[in-house]
């Protein structure tokens, strides 16, 4: 069993670090649970969304965020759900932007791009340069199947005028054997052709999403694959997050790599989770959290805020333990990724 190392650096105090000498400087910040699409692997088709009156106030998520960055936190993703189905998101990005400059490097979202055609220029003026869109499919048919009542022309048309507006675009895509592994080669030229990175991202077992483990496929698999039409070569660019990325040679485009199941990517983790409703979730595979809703309703200064987040970092675990429980046939989380926060 690992052991928690000695922070022994006095800058490195006023920071936070977790029990493995990581710093944790990216919050993802889930502002909402609810959604406009009900995508398989994201939610249970008979979701219950938490009550409104559970769900922290704008302002409580900016105090939340705030707290976060004068703990060292650099950058914010705003998360959901679906963040742009929040009403009144616009003021709370504006809220942030303050932030940027003085001591955030970044503001940053993820969406579905259905609401982008309207909030694009917006967000862009508000602070966001950048933008990660889940996109698993071109095909209007497979599109419907995995959102289950979505349409992809209004993810086209979000994802157009993110563009237009100057945004920088990542798409996500969940690499699904026998659904869309076939397209993935295809999607990779088109978004490059856009100048928009593609990230692939593996099956994880949250939820509703377990549906999909069966047809779990490995990235070095789909590497492999594509090594054979595309000359692929490792980069050292990161983004704050999980991926791994190779520069295509015959696009110019970057691919990531995110792989949960098949190469933990544990060691280097800077991230903590936020949902809508308070709870900070310390690690994704597990479901340990701490309320921050408490001390942040009941307390007027941030004094028991602090003390609250510093606790949950103290109790951060080394990494989840997805694979092994796959194959010893142990439970993974129960709850689903659009409540954690995608």
């Amino acid at each position: 069993m690992d052991k928690p190392v000695s922070i022994k650096n006095p800058a490195d105090q006023a920071s936070l670090v977790d029990p493995f000498g990581r710093p944790i400087t990216y919050l993802r910040l889930s502002v909402t649970d609810r959604c406009d699409l009900r995508c398989t692997y994201c939610m249970d088709e008979n979701v219950r969304f938490v009550p409104r009156r559970e769900l922290l106030s704008l302002e409580e998520l900016d105090r939340l965020a705030s707290a976060f960055v004068s703990l060292g936190v650099r950058k914010i993703r705003l998360t959901g759900g679906e963040p742009l189905v929040r009403k009144g998101i616009l003021w709370l990005v504006q809220r942030l932007g303050r932030h940027l400059g003085q001591g955030l490097d970044e503001l940053t979202m993820t969406s579905n791009a259905t609401q982008l055609a309207r909030h694009a220029e917006p967000l862009a003026k508000a602070g966001i340069k950048r933008i990660n869109i889940s996109l698993d499919t071109r095909d209007p048919q497979k599109f419907r199947r995995i959102s289950r009542i979505g349409r992809l022309e209004p993810v086209l048309e979000g994802i157009d005028a993110a563009l237009s507006a100057g945004l920088k675009v990542k798409l996500n895509m969940v690499a699904i054997r026998d659904f869309n592994d076939g397209e993935i080669a295809d999607m990779m030229v088109w978004a490059h052709g856009k100048g928009m990175d593609l990230t692939l991202i593996e099956v994880m077992p949250f939820g509703d999403g377990e549906r999909w483990l069966p047809n779990l496929i490995g990235l070095d698999l789909v590497r492999k694959r594509l090594g054979e039409r595309f000359t692929l070569e490792d980069i050292p660019a990161r983004t704050g997050g999980p991926a791994r990325y190779v520069r295509v040679r015959e696009t110019g485009g970057r691919l990531g790599l995110i792989t949960p199941m098949s190469g933990n990517f544990c060691d280097g983790c800077n991230r903590i989770r936020v949902t809508c409703r308070g709870r900070l979730y310390q690690c994704l595979g597990h479901e340990d959290h701490v309320d921050l809703r408490t001390a942040l309703i009941e307390h007027k200064d941030d004094k028991a805020l602090v003390a609250a987040i510093r606790k949950a970092i103290a109790a951060k675990p080394k990494g989840h333990d997805f694979a092994e429980r796959r194959s010893c046939g142990t439970p993974n989380a129960r709850r689903d990724m659009s409540v954690t926060g995608g």
